[in-house]
């Protein structure tokens, strides 16, 4: 008689099947068509595929479509079927990788002699489709680090090769599908006949393993779907992000631009983008003043004492920028504000009855990102964040904790985010000492303590493992834009060691001396991230309030200029941004202009308007408001304005 395993499922229903039974089995067992749909499992949190025997009590979770897990199982099966039909068509041909990304997949090749551009997609695409339909398995092999290496020696993959010295003996997996073969850890899908529409999206030069000095491979995008109508209203959606790039509009509206006499990853914001900048700054202070924070200013560069203190050095040291030495001392551009703020705590002696002490500051940091990950505003070598630290009892810190949330649902609303997901990242215990602090039972309790706030707020959150920071865990927050693209945007931060390594404390009640729980803390991330992302969120039509230019002044000719600068210099004093367009052209091509410039309100006038001192107002995308006084249009004006809409 066969041994029983109890499985456990995420509903909390406990059942009992025969040792060896695989997920599929399982779901077989269930229904037929869930079985149909899944693509992975989730065993005891790692997931592997479907058809691996499960031998021991486990919790599961079977993963479909609907799963960022599946999805991600679906799209690294791709990059396998990719790599298949490449081999088929370009004999010879090595791989680097083959992961999936947030959306598709993409493979690293070496072509050889062979030419390569995306008007060879197509060839690709129809192998893909005729491998696709063979409805193949996606077979797994354990297989030793000699017979690993014997293997890709054979086929002359120096790639293959480097990659597996870095892995353990017996640890080591092939996958196989059709007449392809490929080292990897998996999980895979059941069968390459899941796969029912196939586009591959662009090309790209990556140098192998990220590094510059290395060989540079053809990077090959793609993305697959279960069903066709998905991957046509994906297409359009793509069409959509397009038009709404940040990178496009940035320069279209003129917020941004990058030089290379300045550097790789350093934005220049121009008077466009510093406008909204300052916009984003007031909103933000105004807020923060409101919830209790003091504001705080730090230099740029520090000495190397005090991130060797922080811990930050042995964690970050390679996204940092190298050294200065100065008076034989060494000095490193900010990469982070937090060690500044911990020094601020402590240039005065504090009391229980200062705490909770939130300071804030929108700081400068710079780090050093590789040249092939720089990405627009949103992977940049330059930033200015809009940090804050808070400095509390424990008893204090679930009110605080939940303020910071709060603090975040007030942002969300404001530049409608209705789709979000907190990810609270906790530790890895196997990697305490490395990548970790290395306090077991503090990283227990102040996970304990998040999990509890989470809970008792409502929040949508999801629990991930091995992404906390070094010093405690966090919460990240994905947004979502108008379109549905995914953005990393906030962070709330528990801290347990820095406190310890500052020396930081309060005296209590009892005249004792204690440390103080920190939070970090950066509810609108980045101005080069936020402001990226609102670009694309709004499409360029950014609200009134942040528009950097509020109101163009159209005049019908040239002799109503002098009433126009009137008019500009009135619309200054009550700080409204606005411009005159004197050109000499019609008004219907001055406010298609100013429609393409994305500027909320144009204030038409002529011979009526001068002699009544007054605006023909029209607003983007609404068309005519009617005629207004100058004292009319402000109040109308300041109460779009204080929409926030």
């Amino acid at each position: 008689m066969a041994d029983k395993i109890k499985i456990s499922f995420p509903d909390g229903n406990v059942r009992e099947y025969d040792a060896g039974i695989s997920s599929m089995d399982i779901a077989k067992s269930i229904s037929e068509g869930l079985a149909r749909n899944v693509l992975s499992a989730e065993v005891n949190g790692v997931v592997w595929d479907a058809s691996r025997p499960i031998t021991t009590d486990a919790t599961l979770r079977l993963l479909t479509w609907n799963d960022k897990e599946g999805k991600a199982t679906f799209w690294h099966s791709s990059a396998h079927l990719l790599a298949e039909a490449l081999e088929e068509l370009y004999p010879g041909i090595k791989f680097g990788i083959g992961p999936p990304i947030d959306n598709g997949f993409y493979y690293d090749v070496d072509l050889g002699d062979n030419e390569f551009s995306s008007e060879h997609f197509e060839k690709i695409e129809k192998k893909m489709n005729e491998l696709a339909k063979r409805g193949v398995s996606f077979d797994r092999q354990e297989i030793s680090k000699s017979d690993a290496i014997a293997y890709f020696e054979d086929k002359g993959d120096e790639y293959k090769i480097e990659l597996l010295q870095d892995l353990e003996d017996g640890k080591i997996t092939f996958y196989t599908q059709g007449n392809f073969t490929d080292l990897c850890r998996g999980p895979h899908i059941p069968s390459t006949s899941s796969i029912k529409a196939i586009k591959l999206l662009s090309v790209a030069g990556a140098y192998w393993r990220g590094d510059e000095k290395r060989k540079q491979m053809t990077r090959i995008y793609g993305i697959t779907f279960p069903k066709k109508t998905e991957m046509e209203e994906y297409l359009v959606m793509l069409e959509e992000a397009k038009k709404r790039d940040h990178r496009k509009l940035g320069k279209e509206l003129e917020i941004f631009t990058f030089d290379d006499d300045v550097g790789p990853g350093l934005p220049l914001w121009l008077p466009n983008g510093a406008a909204i900048i300052e916009a984003l700054e007031d909103y933000a202070k105004k807020t923060e003043e409101e919830a209790g924070y003091v504001r705080v200013k730090s230099p740029h560069i520090a000495k190397e004492s005090m991130y060797l203190k922080s811990g930050h050095l042995p964690y970050y040291e390679d996204s940092m920028f190298p050294p200065m030495l100065i008076d034989n001392e060494k000095y490193y551009l900010k990469s982070m504000n937090c060690p500044h703020h911990h020094k601020i705590f402590a240039a005065t002696p504090k009391s229980y009855r200062d705490l909770p002490l939130r300071l804030a500051e929108y700081g400068t940091c710079y780090r050093y990102e590789q040249s092939g990950e720089l990405f627009g505003l949103m992977r940049v070598r330059c930033f200015t964040m809009n940090d804050a630290h808070i400095y509390c009892t424990e008893e204090q810190f679930e009110e605080e904790f939940s303020k910071v949330n709060d603090l975040y649902m007030k942002y969300f609303e404001t530049f409608g985010i209705d789709k979000y997901l907190m990810r609270f990242s906790k530790h890895d215990p196997a990697k305490l000492g490395q990548k970790y602090i290395n306090e077991p039972e503090l990283w227990k309790k102040t996970e304990d303590m998040v999990r509890k706030v989470l809970i008792k707020l409502g929040v949508n959150y999801v629990e991930v493992e091995d992404e906390a920071a070094f010093y405690g865990p966090k919460i990240d927050i994905q947004i979502y834009s108008a379109i549905g693209r995914e953005f990393t945007l906030a962070t709330n931060q528990v801290d347990f060691a820095q406190a310890e390594r500052f020396d930081l404390s309060y005296t209590n009640e009892k005249n004792e001396k204690e440390r103080p729980i920190i939070l970090h803390r950066a509810p609108l991330s980045t101005h080069e991230r936020f402001i990226g992302f609102l670009l694309e969120h709004y499409a360029g039509h950014l609200p009134i309030w942040l528009s950097p230019k509020q109101v163009a002044i159209l005049p019908l000719s040239d002799k109503y200029q002098e009433y126009a600068e009137k008019l500009l210099n009135y619309l200054k004093k009550y700080d409204i941004r606005g411009l005159v367009d004197n050109r000499s052209e019609s008004v219907g091509k001055k406010i298609r202009e100013a429609e393409l410039k994305k500027i909320p309100v144009m204030l038409i006038i002529g011979e009526n308007e001068e002699k009544n001192n007054s605006v023909s107002v029209r607003i983007h995308r609404e068309g005519d408001k009617g005629s207004m006084n100058w004292e009319s249009f402000i109040d109308f004006f300041n109460k779009l304005k204080e929409e926030r809409k």
